[in-house]
Order: structure tokens, then sequence, then C-alpha cells
């Protein structure tokens, strides 16, 4: 049977994923707040401000209002910056009561003034079982994806059907999907790869080479593991899709916001210049100041974040930034995460076993859709 599904937010993320869903058997409608962005999708299938020159599948329909897109709907793709996520929720809740509708996040934020992963504000301002709701992450920059380039990404859920069943309603022939049930952990790595692509943004922006990049990715995806272990996650998410390879993606890439967002600060532009100049949000902006304060409830200390919301508060030279430097006294300091509580070794020796075991099997019994 054809899924009926509504992506809430038409920006580059959310058209793409549009499209992924589409392209993939869905019978998709999404819904953009400008009416004239609906007709463009709807009519043109286009959307020629967030995805110059991609020509979106001819099944996709649009609309700006709510309602009607949301009608019927069996699996509801929230795609919304963070600090607009629980009043889009809010519209949405009396369009999906009564309903066992899945709740999918696309966002990568965390709430500002709570400091709420998006999962658990869909679960508050819904009302809805945890078991509905599930989160994707992995290295997703849209513009590429939107272009059919391969790429794969993680689908979450405390519920394995829930995330089964949006893992496979998402696969197609250049969109892999794997799932997990690590849902703090794969939003997390979503959140905290933003922080770690300004700072590498800054560095660039600044005119640091390739050592200075490599070291802050390597320290950061310390600093990632060491903070979401400490909120309950897996340690071999963030050696995953949703942690190493979203770091990956979104540090080296010029189509990456937060990177960008970080070189314009490097170059010497105020925040409010750079907020300026960004189409679209850049979710690091927003997530470091949050991100710091859950740090310093868990004792977790994060000189990245750190050293990056000193910049952005402009009481650092960006030419100054080197957190991969930080350290509390002239002792040798150990590589590795900062207190040894967990088995990161082991969590990667496991990660490649079961890659080898999707080779041996050829994805059958795996957990990939």
């Amino acid at each position: 049977m054809t899924p009926k599904v509504v992506v809430v937010g038409a920006g580059s993320w959310g058209t793409t994923f549009g499209k992924i869903l589409a392209d993939g058997g869905a019978q998709v409608t999404m819904w953009a707040r400008r009416p004239e962005l609906a007709r463009e999708i709807d009519q043109g299938k286009r959307n020629s401000q967030y995805l110059p020159g991609v020509n979106l599948p001819r099944s996709m329909r649009a609309t700006s209002d709510l309602a009607r897109a949301v009608a019927g709907a069996e699996q509801v793709y929230v795609s919304v910056p963070s600090k607009t996520a629980r009043d889009a929720l809010k519209q949405l809740r009396p369009l999906i009561r009564g309903t066992d509708a899945s709740v999918v996040s696309l966002m990568k934020g965390v709430e500002k003034r709570s400091g709420m992963r998006m999962s658990q504000v869909i679960e508050e301002v819904l009302g809805c079982d945890p078991a509905r709701i599930a989160v994707a992450s992995g290295p997703n920059l849209a513009l590429e994806i939107a272009r059919e380039q391969p790429t794969a990404a993680v689908i979450s859920s405390t519920s394995a059907e829930t995330a089964a069943l949006v893992a496979r309603t998402a696969a197609n022939k250049y969109f892999g999907t794997f799932v997990n049930d690590d849902v703090i952990g794969t939003e997390f790595g979503g959140v905290l790869k933003n922080l770690i692509a300004l700072a590498i943004g800054i560095v660039d922006g600044v005119g640091y080479g390739e050592n200075t990049k490599a070291s802050i990715i390597t320290r950061g995806l310390v600093e990632m593991t060491d903070f979401a272990v400490a909120h309950g996650a897996q340690p071999g998410t963030l050696q995953g899709l949703a942690g190493l390879g979203d770091l990956i993606a979104t540090c080296q890439s010029p189509l990456s916001r937060n990177n960008t967002a970080g070189r314009l600060l490097g170059q010497g532009y105020t925040l409010d210049d750079v907020v300026a100049q960004m189409e679209q949000t850049a979710e690091g902006l927003s997530s470091v100041g949050p991100i710091l304060k859950l740090a310093k409830a868990q004792g977790i200390d994060m000189p990245i974040a750190r050293q990056v919301k000193m910049v952005l508060d402009g009481n650092m030279d960006p030419a100054d930034i080197a957190p991969h430097l930080t350290k509390d006294d002239d002792a040798p300091q150990g590589e590795g995460t900062q207190d040894g509580q967990h088995d990161r070794g082991g969590a990667l020796r496991r990660a490649f076993q079961r890659t080898l075991d999707l080779f041996r099997d050829g994805g059958r019994g795996s957990r990939r859709n």
C-alpha cells in the first residue's frame, strides 16, 4: 500500500525529504508557510529558492493550508527551525489528535528556553506516545541528496516497529536507511556536530589550515561523545551516521549552513551580520548556549563549544580560537574521553563488526532497510 505522508516545512531539508519519500513511493504533501512557495512546488515542481536546478517528483503536492496537508496522513514529518518548533506543533496538535500517525523529527537543534531535544518537544506538545515518534539524522546535506547523490541516514525510535516503518518509507535508490533505538544519541549527534562545524568555519575564515581543522574535528568527536553519553546515549551511536558521519559532512562542506556561518564569523562579521546574511537557520548559533548549560549541569567540559560561544558573544578574537589546545594545566593529557567511563574502543569494534556482518549477509537479517 502507498503510505500517505505530510512534510511540515518546505525549506531545503524539508523539501529534499519530501522528494526522498516521493521517490520511495509515498504519497507526499508538503506544507509551506508561504502560499507562493506552495504554488511553486505544487504546480512548477520546483523550490527555486532553496533547491535551485532540482526537479521535484510530479506526484509531489504542496499547500499552505496545514489542515488540508495533514488530513489523512499516516506519517507526519516535521522540518521547521527548532526555535519555531513548539508553535508549529501547537498548530499541528488538533489536526492529528485521535490518530495513530507516526511523527518524525527532521530537526537538528534543541529548544533554547528549555534545552529539550526535538523529540521531547514533540512528545510534550502533541501528547503522543513516544513509541509513535522517530527522528532522522545523518550526513544530510540537502542539495546533494536532492541531486540524488547516494547517501545514508539513520532512523531512530524507541519502537522498533516505528523505526522500521519510517526507514522503509524513506528508502529509495539513492537514499539508504539504517535504524537504531538510541534516540538520545541520534538527536544529540545532529545537534552537537553543528557546534563543531561552527568552530571549523571560524578557523577556516581566519585562514588556518587542515591540521587545525583535523585537530578540532577529532577532539570534537570526543566532546560530542562525552556529552551525549552523560545524557544517556550509547557511545557507538556517535561513531555512526548520526555522529561521525554527520560531523564529517557538516564540517567539510561549503553547503553546510553552520560551516558558512562560522566562516563569516572568522572573517570578522558580527553575529548580527551573519544572521542577516543567512537565508536559512544555522541551528548551531542558537544551540550553543543551551548545550553549554546542559554540559555544566553534568560536569562535562566542552572547550570547543565554550570558545565558539565566546566568539559569538564578541569575547574572543576568532584568530585566538584554539579549543584543541585547551588544558587545565601543563601536565600531558591522555587522548580519549574526559572520564574514561565509556568504552569508545569497544564501541568502534562493535560498529566495525556490524559493518562486516552487513557485507557477509548482503543485508539479510541486518538492521538496514
